[in-house]
């Protein structure tokens, strides 16, 4: 029995550097207001922990109002793929646990289960905005 693999086409290279440019500006943007909020916060873990569970909420906000375009894809991806930061979250918390792991511990859990509750949150309010 021959099986069949449908493959997904590769996007025109014009579209690929489209979103690359869009990401890059997005990014740019976002990577300066974590700057910003790292003046405001400038305690690392909190930091993180405050850019991480913003960036969730603002992206669920975002994946249910709009359509997969150009614009999410500057705003989701470059914009707060910029202003969120996964590494930051586990080198903090490496150097956590090496002094205190149970506050180590706290901020793993705090982190993800505040992230996944933020982006359902934002989810929902971008749902609800949508339909009134």
């Amino acid at each position: 029995m021959t099986r069949v693999t449908q493959v997904t086409p590769s996007p025109p290279v014009r579209t690929v550097l489209r979103r690359t440019a869009l990401v890059a500006v997005g990014g740019t943007a976002g990577t300066a207001m974590r700057l910003l909020l790292g003046t405001l916060i400038p305690d690392a873990a909190p930091g993180v922990l405050t850019a991480n569970i913003l960036g969730a909420l603002a992206l669920g906000v975002l994946t249910a109002r709009l359509p997969a375009s150009g614009l999410r894809v500057m705003l989701g991806t470059g914009v707060l793929g910029g202003f969120t930061t996964y590494s930051s979250f586990a080198v903090d918390a490496v150097g956590l646990w090496g002094a205190t792991p149970l506050l180590a511990a706290g901020y793993v859990v705090l982190t993800l289960t505040g992230g996944v509750a933020a982006a359902v949150l934002g989810l929902r309010l971008g749902r609800r905005e949508a339909r009134s």
